[in-house]
């Protein structure tokens, strides 16, 4: 018999530790998964113009941290084939994602979902709309809409916007005519940096290295 696949949920953890250390310590699951997701990116240029000129050059100077766009849908009427209790849903959305007296500042979050990168965001707004309600005046359904934007320190999203960046960890599959110096030289713009590498990786011969081994390039410290 076909095994049937399993329906994967949205997720967000929530974290104390600006580097996402440990356990999560809560997590907010989708009653419903959205059926759109909004990426939002700005750049931010430098205008250069010169004295009577009509036209400037944009000169590119970083682009900001990126925003994600979703729409929670809660429903507590049993039409989607379960309930939920649309209250409390929406009271630990606000918990995963919101303000954290221990740390004085709202949660570090990671959102996942299927094939998604994993994204490390904050959250930086969210409105609840509520849109059922029973006679007593409790919710039956409710949609959620929450915008979190990226949260990687400086050090760390200049070097992911750079193939070759020296300030991350790199892993290289040595290929036939590879050496170790020029492999440094093209990672760290240093070959010097060879012998440390060979360290690293217990190379005793790092003059012959073998095709396919698998080669690590540790950060730069600074």
């Amino acid at each position: 018999m076909e095994k049937r696949g399993t329906l994967e949920k949205l997720l967000i953890k929530a974290y104390e530790s600006p580097n996402y250390s440990g356990q999560p310590i809560s997590e907010f699951t989708a009653f419903i998964n959205p059926n759109e997701i909004t990426l939002s990116y700005e750049m931010e240029y430098d205008s250069a113009q010169g004295s009577g000129t009509t036209n400037s050059r944009m000169n590119f100077k970083k682009q900001k941290p990126g925003d994600m766009t979703l729409n929670f849908f809660i429903d507590g009427t049993g039409a989607s084939g379960r309930t939920a209790d649309v209250q409390q849903q929406v009271e630990l959305f606000q918990t995963v994602t919101g303000y954290n007296g221990n740390i004085h500042r709202p949660n570090y979050l990671k959102v996942a979902w299927g094939t998604l990168q994993i994204k490390r965001c904050i959250l930086k707004s969210a409105s609840i709309a509520y849109k059922l309600f029973k006679p007593d005046g409790v919710p039956l359904r409710a949609i959620i809409s929450a915008t979190f934007t990226d949260n990687s320190d400086d050090q760390t999203r200049v070097a992911l916007s750079q193939d070759q960046s020296p300030d991350l960890t790199h892993v290289r599959m040595v290929k036939a005519g590879d050496n170790l110096p020029a492999m440094c030289g093209e990672i760290y713009n240093d070959p010097a940096y060879y012998l440390e590498v060979a360290r690293a990786n217990g190379l005793n011969d790092f003059r012959n290295l073998v095709p396919g081994t698998r080669i690590i390039f540790p950060p730069l410290e600074k």
